[in-house]
């Protein structure tokens, strides 16, 4: 019989990792709300049609397939197997897919339900998504997005607002040293035109830059000559680069403005981006959250506008949220003229980052609040009384099911990283009380049930 395993790039979740993903998803939640945003939730898998050339070449690799259902090969033909074509057979077999984000599907979501929608529509949405990444540290093939997205509006204070949501919600998480790194693809398109890029080169321009920490300038370099780029693109790279350099986002928005002094659009561009960095700042973003970056690229083919990603210093793995504007993404499906922006907190890289600098706040270690024992010769229906009182005052109760030595009950409780457990002994029972333990302290008290409640209260608070 062989070993039970999991697909890799695949976890499973623990009692102790699930309280802290709850209480994650809780704390941006409650983010979300705070700013207007209103709940959906949409399929797990769309038709294969909804998601492919939405991603970029790459991305659509990376899309996972669900074969159709029962006999898959009854639409094919023997010389199209022989052809070994992927691409032919794939619509063949293959007619829904594993969703690779949330973005695309929100798009097709508010064009089938626009008649019923308040626009401009802000939502936020906390599912699972699926891409053929080759798993590695922080790289997973099922994880989880947190996104909210704002579309029906044009204006800037979208993007100002979701900035704010990446500064309140990193610093609710407790995440330390994050950066919020802000570009905008019209001003990528201005440097790509710099070095002799075309319109039609851009694509490959970006897919290439979007490399950049990863493979470095040479490498993006070696891109840049396979896909047939301009020389004077590899040449303008190191100068591009050396923009990255200026930490002050106010420095590296004068040095592009030289750069791109004859540049009508891409100073447009620029003068948008400066007012972000401006009104962010102002509204209490924090200086050290803030990072321009003009070679930021998110090698996703529908935005159009401000782009964002946010990477957290000394970190185990790459960027943890990101985002950005998109000008007609409901036109693929026949809606055209809405725009929209949106971002994404990247859940199971915030765990990792968390978990790396152990970060969790105590409260989100914890399953149980209080637990209460069940006596060899007690009184159950007592027993019963206290636990439901705890669960009454929202406080997380249990009853140990057996009445089973202290010992073990004991144990039982540390185990689950219990702090406070009841006791009704022979003296309690007769006096009215429970005998309150504090598991780490080591120390007991009698007291009433209202008097324990209020105790464990107070110590959640403290």
């Amino acid at each position: 019989m062989s070993k039970p395993s999991i697909p890799k790039g695949t976890r499973d979740f623990g009692p102790r990792a699930m309280v802290r993903r709850q209480w994650m998803f809780d704390t941006l939640r409650h983010v979300f709300e705070a700013h207007g945003f209103v709940p959906i939730q949409t399929p797990s898998f769309e038709n294969l049609s909804t998601l492919t050339g939405k991603y970029g070449e790459e991305g659509d690799q990376l899309i996972f397939k669900i074969l159709n259902n029962g006999d898959y090969l009854a639409k094919t033909d023997d010389a199209l197997l022989a052809s070994k074509d992927s691409k032919a057979l794939t619509p063949r077999i293959s007619k829904k897919a594993l969703r690779y984000d949330l973005t695309v599907p929100f798009a097709r979501f508010v064009v089938m339900n626009r008649n019923e929608l308040t626009f401009p529509f802000k939502r936020y949405q906390i599912q699972n998504v699926w891409r053929g990444d080759r798993p590695g540290k922080g790289r997973y093939q099922e994880f989880t997005q947190c996104d909210c997205d704002i579309i029906g509006s044009e204006s800037a204070l979208c993007e100002l607002e979701l900035v704010q949501i990446f500064s309140e919600g990193l610093t609710a998480l407790g995440v330390p040293g994050f950066r919020i790194q802000i570009n905008d693809r019209r001003l990528l398109q201005a440097l790509a035109s710099l070095g002799g890029v075309t319109e039609a080169q851009f694509t490959d321009w970006t897919v290439a830059v979007d490399k950049l920490d990863k493979v470095g300038v040479d490498g993006v370099i070696r891109e840049f000559e396979e896909r047939g780029l301009p020389q004077k693109a590899a040449a303008q790279l190191p100068e591009l680069v050396a923009l990255r350099d200026h930490k002050e986002p106010m420095d590296a928005l004068d040095a592009l403005a030289t750069l791109l002094e004859d540049q009508a659009s891409g100073k447009k561009a620029l003068a948008s981006v400066r007012e972000l960095f401006t009104r962010a700042l102002n509204t209490g973003v924090p200086l050290a959250a803030l990072r321009m970056d003009p070679l930021l690229a998110r090698g996703l083919d529908y935005y159009t506008g401000a782009i964002f990603e946010v990477t957290v210093d000394d970190a185990p793995v790459g960027s943890i949220c990101g985002g950005g504007r998109y000008d007609d993404l409901t036109g693929i499906f026949g809606w055209k003229g809405m725009s929209g922006v949106g971002i994404s907190f990247g859940a199971d890289r915030i765990e990792d980052v968390l978990n790396h600098f152990d970060a969790w706040p105590a409260m989100a270690s914890d399953g149980l609040d209080a637990m209460v024992v069940q006596m060899e010769q007690g009184e159950l229906s007592k027993e019963l009384h206290a636990t439901q009182a705890l669960r009454e005052a929202g406080l997380s109760a249990e009853l140990y099911p057996d009445p089973a030595k202290l010992k073990k009950q004991f144990k039982y409780a540390n185990d689950r990283n219990v702090r406070w457990v009841l006791v009704l002994g022979e003296s309690e029972l007769a006096s009215g009380q429970v005998m309150v333990k504090d598991m780490q302290e080591g120390a007991q008290e009698a007291m009433t049930v209202e008097e324990a409640v209020h105790k464990i209260q107070s110590s959640r608070t403290s």
